[in-house]
């Protein structure tokens, strides 16, 4: 399957397919551009595009999505992150949302973010790729969401969930929580707050943690460090002793610790740490449990070692995080 070639601008694509909403697909579209234009705006001397968002469809012809729309080229882009928007009219058809799996696979694969709103779980869910992981999607969805993948965890009490490389958000109006977010990750907290204001929409609730949380690098071109942060990513990084990193990539320890710092611009024990902080800094937010349970959760026996390490990554302790942003 043919992957078009990296943009100089990240480009948001979102998939248009049958049944979709397509005031989401055009309301998502108008609220991207739209922070790329103040983006710009604040900008001296006519920057080019720091954002640009193309709509995609299945081609008759090759059985693949394909570029129908983009803001600023026709050119074939690789997407930063695909868009898979809610559902109209009941749930998606498994047949049809099975037809688009190899392509978002193959995306994925090449480092490409995955999102999901309200029933486009269904089509991500093809995947494979939420098997482990914490998802969200509309309530109504939780039962077929268990029935039809049952290693996924579906957490509908979540509005979002970023999982780094994958993301959900709920209900049909989650698109423009995930919006912003984009925008925030992408342009910036304070273009996101233009943005929110800008269309008289509510800000995401923690959008503070755009400050601290960690956004892996995915885009760097080396698949076999990238099938590692994959890997890494899905089991929470609990283990990271150099010859599981080795089994895992297949690669001899030096070559392996020089090919992983120079992808992802991190040792793979300050990656680690990242991945495991970012997680304790979601259940700080939304779960009651305490500070050291926590930290046993992520993968630290030790609850001193783990508040040390939270505060150099994060700059606050747990219990002042909790303070500041717990839902």
């Amino acid at each position: 399957m043919s992957i078009p070639s990296a943009s100089a601008a990240p480009n948001i694509a979102i998939l248009i397919y049958p049944g979709c909403q397509m005031a989401a697909v055009l309301g998502l579209t108008d609220l991207l551009l739209k922070g790329d234009e103040i983006a710009q705006d604040k900008s001296p001397g006519g920057t080019p595009p720091v954002l640009t968002v193309s709509h995609w469809r299945q081609s008759a012809e090759t059985g693949s999505p394909a570029p129908v729309f983009h803001s600023h080229s026709q050119q074939d882009v690789h997407p930063a992150v695909v868009v898979l928007p809610p559902a109209l009219g009941g749930p998606v058809d498994r047949a049809l949302a099975q037809s688009y799996a190899p392509w978002l696979r193959a995306l994925h694969k090449e480092g490409t973010v995955l999102a999901s709103v309200c029933g486009g779980a269904l089509l991500l869910g093809e995947t494979g790729l939420l098997d482990g992981r914490r998802v969200t999607t509309h309530w109504i969805y939780r039962e077929l969401m268990q029935s039809r993948f049952p290693e996924a965890q579906p957490d509908t009490d979540r509005l979002t969930i970023d999982d780094g490389d994958i993301f959900t958000a709920g209900g049909v109006m989650a698109w423009t929580d995930l919006g912003l977010q984009l925008i925030a990750k992408y342009l910036g907290p304070t273009i996101m707050m233009d943005t929110a204001r800008m269309f008289l929409i509510d800000p995401p609730g923690r959008e503070q943690r755009y400050y601290s949380v960690f956004s892996p690098n995915l885009s760097h071109g080396d698949k076999t460090i990238l099938k590692l942060q994959h890997w890494l990513q899905t089991t929470g990084a609990t283990d990271i002793d150099l010859p599981v990193l080795c089994d895992v990539s297949g690669l001899e320890e030096r070559t392996l610790l020089r090919r992983f710092r120079k992808a992802t611009g991190h040792t793979t024990t300050e990656y680690a740490q990242r991945l495991r902080v970012a997680r304790a800094q979601e259940q700080l937010q939304f779960s009651k449990a305490s500070a050291e349970q926590i930290g046993w959760e992520v993968g630290y026996q030790d609850a001193s070692a783990f508040r040390r390490v939270f505060r150099r990554i994060v700059g606050l302790t747990p219990a002042e995080y909790r303070r500041r942003f717990a839902a």
